[in-house]
């Protein structure tokens, strides 16, 4: 059963298309993470199906009741905000309690539902305190506790964890999707950060220029991209772009010439192209290989910079005249993820090589034209 349905939703700030006929169904119990750029519409996506924007165009269904034009009070739905929101004057269960309170329901009913979320939360030994008294943490509790207690149909997020440093974000992941298996509840998460939306979603939306690029599973996302912006938005360290032209073409293959004298053969593509078609590489950095004599192609480069994680090494190394194309937020540079501790100095000559079949090709308009790679079943 569908718990919302966006359909061909417009979104207008005088001169500026803040939304595009934005079509997006959200089933029951499902996790849905909304990520993309800053400026891409997502939080405003998150405010429509709150009722805190309206909408120029299109509707809105919660449950299958349209809501388009309900106040947000009416529309069944619970919010948990980047700024935790609680009262200072308030203890704990008074502020988890506040909105049934407002809508005067009785107060054993107030108390079983404090209690009932505090247990879920964790925040039993701390109802009696103040925010003030609380970790950052904590409050964030608190505030998810505030929706809990309210019985939402559907949960709403906005960026919650962009105020925790980086150990607290990781444990309240964790949290969230704990609290989504115990719930079962419908939950609809925005967020910048793709590791949030790679952990925590069902489905992640993929937003850009307030457009819907693609939708669909994380793995499925990250293995098959629809398009070069999805492709470099999602994965981190991002996908290394090349660009080429194509030398050779027959009907489904093709032979892309890049610069520096790097060629790499496609076969089983999605529509043929044409000899002299500029098109756009793409590999992973942790398909790519230093100094394997076993790789189809591959390409001489200089170590620029090297960082060591613990578990993991990245090596940013340049290629001359094969630059490494981004046009958004790119170090020139190929990145490259190797799954181990190995040193490397600065300006060392290496080779990088990959696999042909790890490689993805696209279309002058940004399309994906590699054959659908296998996701790993979970």
């Amino acid at each position: 059963m569908a718990s919302v349905e966006i359909q061909n939703i417009e979104k207008h700030y005088g001169g500026f298309h803040a939304l595009r006929d934005i079509n997006l169904t959200i089933d029951e119990g499902e996790f849905a993470v909304m990520v993309g750029p800053s400026g891409c519409g997502k939080s405003t996506l998150l405010k429509t199906i709150a009722g805190l924007e309206t909408v120029s165009s299109g509707r809105l269904l919660i449950k299958g009741r349209d809501v388009t034009k309900e106040e947000p009070g009416d529309r069944g739905i619970a919010m948990v905000f980047q700024s935790y929101a609680l009262y200072p004057h308030m203890t704990v269960a008074e502020n988890m309690g506040f909105g049934l309170r407002m809508a005067k329901r009785p107060k054993a009913e107030i108390d079983a539902a404090v209690a009932r979320a505090a247990a879920i939360l964790r925040l039993e030994e701390q109802l009696d305190k103040r925010p003030k008294q609380l970790s950052g943490g904590q409050r964030q509790r608190v505030a998810i506790g505030r929706a809990i207690t309210r019985a939402p149909e559907v949960f709403l997020f906005d960026e919650p964890l962009s105020n925790l440093d980086a150990a607290l974000r990781t444990q309240m992941r964790v949290e969230l999707s704990t609290l989504h298996a115990q719930l079962g509840s419908t939950m609809i998460y925005v967020t910048h950060d793709q590791v949030e939306a790679m952990t925590m979603a069902s489905r992640i939306v993929v937003l850009n220029r307030g457009r819907i690029e693609q939708v669909g599973a994380p793995l499925a996302l990250y293995n098959n991209p629809a398009n070069l912006f999805v492709a470099g938005f999602l994965g981190a360290p991002r996908m290394n772009f090349v660009t080429g032209k194509v030398v050779e073409a027959d009907g489904r293959g093709a032979r892309i010439a890049c610069a520096g004298g790097l060629t790499v053969a496609f076969d089983d593509l999605t529509e043929p192209l044409a000899i002299g078609d500029a098109v756009t590489v793409g590999i992973r950095p942790e398909k790519l290989h230093l100094d394997d004599a076993a790789a189809a192609a591959t390409f001489p480069a200089q170590v620029r910079l090297t960082e060591y994680l613990g578990r993991e090494t990245i090596v940013y190394a340049d290629a001359g005249a094969l630059t490494a194309t981004d046009s958004d937020s790119g170090t020139g540079a190929f990145t490259i993820q190797i799954g181990d501790i190995k040193p490397f100095q600065a300006g060392a000559p290496v080779s990088i090589g990959f696999d042909a079949r790890d490689a993805y090709l696209f279309h002058p308009d940004g399309r994906t034209l590699t054959a659908l790679k296998p996701v790993a079943r979970i």
